[in-house]
């Protein structure tokens, strides 16, 4: 039977981001699949080293556009440990909020996603909705609602503003009795599994292989590998939680382990404002002179956390100079966004493509950097 040629994305409901896969089907079968990344290529790693230091705050938070603060935590982390920089205690405790916060928006996004390749669309219009209310505490702490180059090297860049963490308690208060339609919406319902269940298989073989860290591994492993309990990091080791982990991963496993991680957040950010200090400084200088200009003593770190999708880390050398010699990005959805798709993806149905790009969580900025 002659193969027909197919276009997944750039411009479809269920292809993330600036990205297409061109699959060759025989029926309704895929036989081959090349992933088209480059269509969001801006060079960013070659572009940081040709910015100075502080310039690459507002530059690198669009790596990953549905979730840049975790950029903002590495990048700011790196300097710190290139410069042995302390950083003040309520800081710390106010970027793991920032960080749980953007936890639940992508989340939620991702979550309530699944509507739009399965026809759930009712999840889509629900998840959206709620993760604008975060959107709008972002818009009140940093005066932005996507990038908001607010983690910065030495803390944050300014304090919490009044009354903010009724706010954000009031949300957290909502979200939670938002959980339980969730679940009534999409993890009870018929589509869902038939849909989800017992497909798009990920095999421990397969996550050793391909390298895939965060929700990936953890269902697949029967491990709880997560960097905040592995290699806390911020005060991530000073808060409880609990890490979803299982032997088998399909797209229905992974997805529900997304709500229950959204219900960690919400303990882990509560935690945060009740251990928070109530007020002390939230950001230490680390240069003198020329604020634009500041350098950074040499040295190779890699700094790394727990982004929604995984192990999101940067690996930097700085030779002392103005502006970095070389950053290495490794984005959490490469392994299985890349060489997965091109292996993995052929042998399933059509209709499934955007549920296996959907549940392997692929944000395809990272393959771009």
């Amino acid at each position: 039977m002659k193969e027909v040629k197919l276009f997944l994305g750039p411009q479809h409901p269920g292809m993330h981001g600036n990205y297409s896969v061109h699959m060759y089907v025989d029926g309704d079968i895929i036989k081959k699949a090349n992933p088209m990344p480059g269509m969001l290529h801006r060079g960013f790693e070659k572009l940081m080293e040709r910015r100075y230091w502080m310039g690459n705050i507002a530059l690198i938070p669009r790596i990953c556009v549905v979730e840049p603060d975790i950029n903002e935590m590495v990048y700011a982390m790196g300097v710190e440990k290139l410069a042995k920089i302390e950083v003040p205690e309520r800081a710390h405790w106010i970027r793991m909020i920032i960080l749980e916060l953007a936890r639940l928006a992508i989340h939620l996004m991702s979550f309530g996603g699944i509507g739009g390749p399965t026809g759930l669309y009712t999840a889509s219009y629900w998840s959206v909705a709620d993760r604008d209310l975060i959107l709008d505490i972002f818009e009140k702490i940093t005066g932005a609602r996507v990038y908001h180059m607010y983690i910065v090297a030495g803390g944050v860049r300014k304090d919490l503003p009044k009354g903010i963490e009724e706010e954000i308690i009031k949300f957290l208060d909502y979200i939670e009795t938002r959980f339980p339609e969730y679940e009534e919406l999409i993890l009870k319902n018929p589509i869902i599994h038939a849909r989800l269940k017992d497909n798009i298989l990920l095999p421990k073989e397969v996550v050793h292989e391909l390298g895939v860290t965060g929700i990936g591994m953890r269902s697949a492993f029967n491990k709880a590998n997560d960097i905040r309990k592995v290699k806390p990091y911020a005060r991530y080791d000073q808060v409880e939680f609990d890490v979803p982990f299982g032997p088998y991963s399909d797209a229905y496993t992974r997805v529900s382990y997304k709500l229950i991680e959204m219900k960690q957040s919400v303990r882990i950010i509560r935690q945060s404002l009740e251990k928070m200090p109530k007020e002390g400084p939230v950001r230490v200088s680390y240069s003198t002179g020329n604020a634009i200009r500041w350098t950074v003593p040499s040295g190779m770190v890699y700094p790394v956390i727990e982004s929604s999708r995984g192990e999101y880390g940067y690996l930097m050398v700085s030779d002392g100079s103005d502006k970095p010699y070389r950053i290495a990005v490794r984005g959490a959805s490469y392994p299985q966004g890349l060489l997965g798709v091109e292996k993995y993806l052929p042998g399933h149905r059509i209709d499934d493509a955007s549920i296996w790009m959907a549940t392997m969580d692929v944000c395809a900025p990272e393959i771009d950097r």
